[in-house]
């Protein structure tokens, strides 16, 4: 019984952003937990490097900040017999400097990516999920949902935002047999991370700050995911896990 309310297998999962990094490694798991995976990004090449090192996974390259173009996209791939089980709005991007000095061209692009593609791309495919009275998805929050840091004040905002409306889906669309949740990851060893990585200073800082005292690694997000895309959380609706070594449990 308990491995069935895991198992994936006949599901089509959608992961936007999964080119690489958190996407990537998300989009992956999915598919070991027998989902089919369409991998979702801008570039066509890497969709492609990406998807040959999972398993049956396929590709659909759309810009997920633009409204038409995801709404053709998805509206096609529904159309041609893929409906679309499991969306993970993962697309997103950081920029960092002091708020006084924020570029607002800058923050405009952060609201549409981080923001806007979430609205865009959950629109669309809730209302294949609607007609079929079921369908689960999961947006990517952040440990900025809650808390926030020195020179990423508008990301703070765009993550806040994220879980806001994670709610609101879930305020709208459960009764029409959807969950609607997102996933909080708290610091990971990604490329939106690198910068940091590779900065002593904070990394000495962050181990100190976190209770487990170590970065996250992408892998540990993938049950999470797994348990929100599945059956063991049929009535789990506008909650925000957060994944991050116990960050948001401490001072």
């Amino acid at each position: 019984m308990s491995s069935k309310l895991f198992d994936l297998s006949g599901r089509t999962a959608l992961v936007t952003g999964s080119s690489q990094g958190i996407g990537f490694a998300l989009a992956k798991g999915l598919a070991e937990a027998g989902a089919k995976v369409v991998l979702n990004g801008r570039d066509e090449a890497k969709l492609r490097a990406a998807a040959a090192d999972i398993p049956g996974a396929a590709t659909l390259a759309f810009d997920a900040t633009d409204h038409d173009a995801v709404r053709a996209a998805i509206d096609a791939f529904e159309l041609a017999g893929g409906s679309i089980d499991i969306l993970v709005n993962n697309a997103g991007m950081q920029f960092r400097t002091p708020l006084e000095d924020f570029p607002a061209d800058a923050f405009e692009r952060l609201l549409q990516t981080n923001v806007a593609s979430v609205f865009h791309v959950g629109q669309a495919v809730a209302r294949h999920m609607i007609g079929r009275g079921r369908g689960k998805i999961i947006n990517i929050a952040s440990v900025q949902t809650a808390l926030a840091r020195p020179g990423i004040a508008p990301y703070t905002a765009t993550k806040g935002a994220v879980g806001n409306l994670t709610k609101g889906m879930a305020t709208d669309w459960a009764k029409h047999g959807l969950q609607c949740n997102a996933i909080a990851p708290g610091y990971f060893d990604t490329p939106l991370n690198a910068a940091l990585v590779a900065d002593p200073a904070f990394s000495a800082w962050l181990e100190k700050r976190t209770p487990a005292g170590r970065w996250g690694k992408v892998e540990e997000l993938v049950g999470a995911c797994v348990f929100l895309a599945s059956e063991a959380s049929s009535f789990v609706n506008g909650h925000i896990l957060y994944v991050d070594g116990g960050i948001t449990a401490s001072i």
